[in-house]
């Protein structure tokens, strides 16, 4: 789980490249949750609420 006080000082481009590095991890959770060799299920909802978590910081950012 991610801190937000954390993502905020992180910048612009570390966030995007995090974010990337999530979404990779999510596709492959997601192919083994579906092969049935998935070891952590729940990781694949935490790792959803990451990606949201950076994406939010990355909205305010524009602001």
């Amino acid at each position: 789980m991610l801190v937000l006080a954390d993502l905020r000082s992180l910048s612009r481009q570390e966030l995007e490249d995090k974010i990337t590095t999530l979404k990779k991890s999510l596709f492959n959770m997601v192919s083994q949750k579906e092969a049935g060799r998935i070891e952590q299920p729940n990781a694949i909802k935490a790792t959803r609420r990451d990606i949201a978590r950076i994406m939010t910081v990355l909205r305010e950012m524009k602001r």
